[in-house]
């Protein structure tokens, strides 16, 4: 189970990359697996404000449908139009090309996991 320790991490199963003031979101292979074979997603919009903690989508499997939860509070700058086009982005490539979007935030929530939290978290 790959786990970049870059990162930072929900219980949600998510990923958040920083870049100053814009955070990145994905799902972790952790999720990816767990789902199998994605089917459909859906993103916020750009420009929506989200709130951490909020279910701001869905992800959509051959095996059940998951919620996607904001994991920081911000507007979406930017949502992975290849990711809606071709969902087997995140089974193939969940920290790269499989991102879902890119949100403007103020503050990163505390509760976020580094990467030795979140492998205690999975149990790996």
């Amino acid at each position: 189970m790959t786990i970049p320790a870059e990162l930072r991490y929900t219980s949600d199963h998510e990923w958040v990359a920083v870049d100053g003031d814009v955070a990145t979101v994905g799902i972790t292979d952790f999720a990816q697996n767990a789902l199998g074979d994605v089917v459909f997603i859906s993103l916020p919009e750009v420009g929506d404000t989200i709130t951490a903690g909020d279910v701001v989508g869905e992800i959509e499997s051959t095996k059940s449908v998951s919620d996607l939860v904001a994991p920081v509070s911000g507007e979406v700058v930017e949502a992975n139009a290849a990711a809606l086009e071709a969902t087997d982005l995140l089974n193939s490539d969940p920290f790269g090309e499989g991102w879902l979007v890119r949100v403007r935030f103020s503050e990163l929530p505390e509760e976020l996991l580094d990467a030795a939290a979140y492998q205690e978290l999975i149990g790996e």
